[in-house]
C-alpha cells in the first residue's frame, strides 16, 4: 500500500528529522489511553539550527508559516517514535500553536496554517484538527514558533 502518511511525506519532499530530545526535565510524549500527548516542538531548520525571531518584527508571515511547518515535522517525528508506524495515527485531535509575536501582530492563524496544512496533506481528513493559535511575547531560546499536539491512536 503506497497511500500511507510516510509515502505522502515523501511525495511532498519531506524527510522527518530525528525526534528531538527534551531540553529539560520532561518527556517528549505521553500515551494515556488512546491519546498521544506530544510536548511542544520548537522551530528548527533541517540542519538542526533554531529558527528564531519575532513575527511582525524580524520574521514575516511566510517565514513564520515555514517555521510552523518545521514544528509539524518534529511532531510527526515524535508520532513515529511513540507509535512505530504513522498508520497508527487515527486523528490529529488538536494543535496548540504559540507564535513569538511583536505587539500588534495579529496573523497568528496564518502562521499556524503552516503546521495545519501539513497535517492535512499527510493524514488526509484524519489530519483535520481543533487548534489554538496564540501570540506570546517570547518563546524558549528565542524561537519563532512552538507547537504541541494531541493525537488519537488507532490499532
Amino acid at each position: 500500500m503506497t497511500d500511507t502518511p510516510t509515502h505522502r511525506l515523501a511525495e511532498l519532499g519531506h524527510t522527518l528529522p530525528a525526534a528531538p530530545a527534551p531540553a529539560a526535565n520532561y518527556v517528549p510524549y505521553v500515551i494515556s489511553g488512546n491519546l498521544l500527548h506530544i510536548s511542544g516542538q520548537i522551530s528548527q531548520a533541517a540542519d538542526g539550527s533554531l529558527i528564531k525571531g519575532r513575527l511582525g518584527d524580524d520574521v514575516d508571515v511566510a517565514a513564520g508559516a515555514a517555521a510552523a511547518q518545521r514544528c509539524a515535522l518534529s511532531l510527526i517525528a515524535q508520532m513515529q517514535a511513540a507509535l512505530g508506524d504513522l498508520r497508527r495515527v487515527s486523528r490529529i485531535v488538536k494543535l496548540g500553536c504559540f507564535v513569538n509575536s511583536a505587539p500588534g501582530f495579529t496573523d497568528q492563524p496564518e502562521v499556524a496554517n503552516g503546521a495545519s496544512d501539513l497535517m492535512v496533506a499527510v493524514f488526509g481528513d484524519s489530519g483535520r484538527h481543533a487548534r489554538s493559535a496564540v501570540g506570546v511575547p517570547v518563546l524558549p531560546r528565542g524561537v519563532a514558533v512552538e507547537i504541541d499536539a494531541i493525537i488519537e491512536i488507532g490499532s
